[in-house]
């Protein structure tokens, strides 16, 4: 058995910097990386750096759908017929 070597590393975004866990990815090549974090945040790179460029991007797309979805809960946010299906807010 083969065994995986893991790395980490933090990784900067707009909303802070957080822990980033890179695993090898043997059908695809390239990193599978995760955010343990950050729920949801999985995304896969071809190589180190751009793995670690798109659980950026994969970060603050979960930290904004957070956002928007609490937004919701709390009725500052609300869906009209007019916005498309897209939030408008209150």
């Amino acid at each position: 058995m083969k065994r995986v070597s893991k790395k980490t590393a933090i990784v900067k975004t707009q909303y802070g910097s957080f822990k980033a866990v890179f695993e090898p990815e043997n059908d695809m090549g390239g990193y599978v990386v995760t955010a343990p974090k950050v729920q949801g945040a999985v995304s896969w790179g071809e190589n180190l750096s751009h793995a670690k460029e798109m659980i950026a991007e994969c970060i603050e797309g979960a930290i904004e759908a957070h956002i928007i979805s609490n937004s919701i809960e709390q009725g500052y946010v609300k869906f009209t017929p007019k916005a498309k299906r897209m939030p408008a807010f209150a």
